[in-house]
């Protein structure tokens, strides 16, 4: 995985129901969409993100196009899959408000 440093990013962090591996499975499944959207080069320059196992959290920088739209397909998919109650997500700013 990418390490995700940026000004603009989300937090995801996961119940202890949720299997990681299964947030790995969607992560790469999100992707993989956003492949379809932007192209494979793209989404290898522009998509940043860090899944971090032992402390069950996700971060994916959202700086640009690529960013905010994996961003919006992975929270989709871990929303269907894990409902609304198996994560929780906030960006930076939010934390910077807080």
């Amino acid at each position: 995985m990418r390490t995700c440093v940026g000004e603009t990013s989300f937090h995801f962090r996961f119940g202890p129901k949720v299997k990681i591996k299964e947030v790995h499975d969607s992560l790469v499944l999100s992707l993989m969409a956003s492949e379809g959207l932007h192209g494979r080069t793209r989404v290898q320059l522009e998509a940043n993100f860090h899944l971090d196992r032992d402390e069950r959290t996700c971060t994916v920088q959202a700086e640009t196009e690529v960013g905010r739209d994996l961003v919006r397909i992975f929270t989709a998919l871990l929303t269907r899959q894990f409902g609304e109650e198996g994560f929780t997500i906030e960006s930076n700013e939010s934390r910077q408000h807080a």
